[in-house]
């Protein structure tokens, strides 16, 4: 609700500047409050908002840890060096964890951070390209870029905790006629099938129509997007790919789990994070299981051909 980059702030949703003192913040909570109240003719969802935003900033030390970034910069790769960054790390665990490749969300962070100092002037020191004031008032695209770079990560942590019978591949770019590349977020190869995975975050939420997801500031057809990069790198590896999975924030959805029918013979399914290795586990309806000498040879086909974006 207000930890992605494309949202309002907690000082937004208050309408009072993010330098209020606490008594200018707490009269501007009051008469939200009053405004937005749905006995008085309010928005019931602007009311739930409000008073969200107040538990994040109502007290000096809330108000503290929010101003610190809302966590926008959280395990992000180093400033200095972007080389050393890999996928944030599950919860401890004894457990084998399953294979993994690649970089998640490599290619957003790098998009953000050069255009985050290109876009603040040359010249000019940002001494924290993830501070919350910055990001929010950068441009829309550099907003989606970090959003989708949080996306991605988050994602990579679920799929972490899969066990040792998965192996995922992270930023995957699919070449295609036109020389610009589609990129698979992550494929994920187990027992239940191979999956196709897009980590979305609009700052929106979304509905669905005809197999799509729509919504403002959703862009055009991104299931059917996924879908033609899944069988685009299928044809390319010699594999077929069972089903397409999109990913997106759990506010942002009607339901944890809304299985979308078939698009272009693929089964498709749009989750939340909290569902997603519910999901994997047990697989989406349609998608074939994979057994152990076939999941070998379709892990060997796939990093044959697997490029990274």
């Amino acid at each position: 609700m207000f930890d992605s980059p494309l949202s309002a702030s907690a000082y937004d949703i208050l309408q009072v500047a993010a330098t209020a003192t606490d008594d200018e913040l707490r009269r501007a909570y009051r008469v939200r409050l009053r405004h937005t109240h749905p006995d008085t003719g309010g928005d019931a969802a602007q009311f739930v908002l409000v008073q969200r935003a107040w538990e994040l900033v109502g007290t000096s030390e809330a108000r503290a840890a929010y101003d610190r970034g809302h966590g926008f910069g959280a395990a992000a790769p180093s400033v200095q060096d972007f080389s050393g960054f890999r996928a944030p790390a599950a919860r401890p665990s004894t457990r084998p964890g399953p294979r993994s490749y690649g970089h998640p969300g490599g290619r957003n962070r790098e998009f953000y951070l050069a255009g985050i100092r290109e876009w603040a002037g040359r010249g000019v020191q940002v001494a924290d390209p993830y501070d919350a004031a910055l990001v929010r008032s950068a441009p829309r695209e550099l907003k989606q870029a970090l959003a989708d770079a949080l996306a991605e990560e988050t994602t990579a942590r679920v799929l972490s905790d899969l066990g040792m019978g998965y192996t995922l591949w992270h930023d995957v770019a699919v070449p295609t006629r036109s020389g610009h590349p589609l990129i698979i977020d992550h494929i994920v190869l187990g027992p239940s099938g191979l999956y196709a995975l897009a980590s979305e975050d609009y700052g929106t939420a979304v509905r669905f129509k005809r197999s799509e997801v729509i919504g403002e500031g959703v862009p055009a057809a991104p299931i059917a997007t996924l879908v033609g990069a899944a069988r685009a790198l299928g044809r390319a590896a010699g594999v077929r790919f069972g089903g397409a999975i999109l990913v997106l924030p759990d506010d942002d959805l009607p339901e944890k789990i809304t299985e979308l029918g078939k698009v272009k013979s693929l089964p498709v399914a749009v989750v939340s994070p909290q569902t997603l290795t519910t999901v994997l586990r047990r697989g989406v309806h349609g998608v074939p299981d994979i057994g152990g000498n076939e999941i070998f040879d379709v892990r060997t086909r796939l990093n044959q051909v697997v490029r990274f974006a």
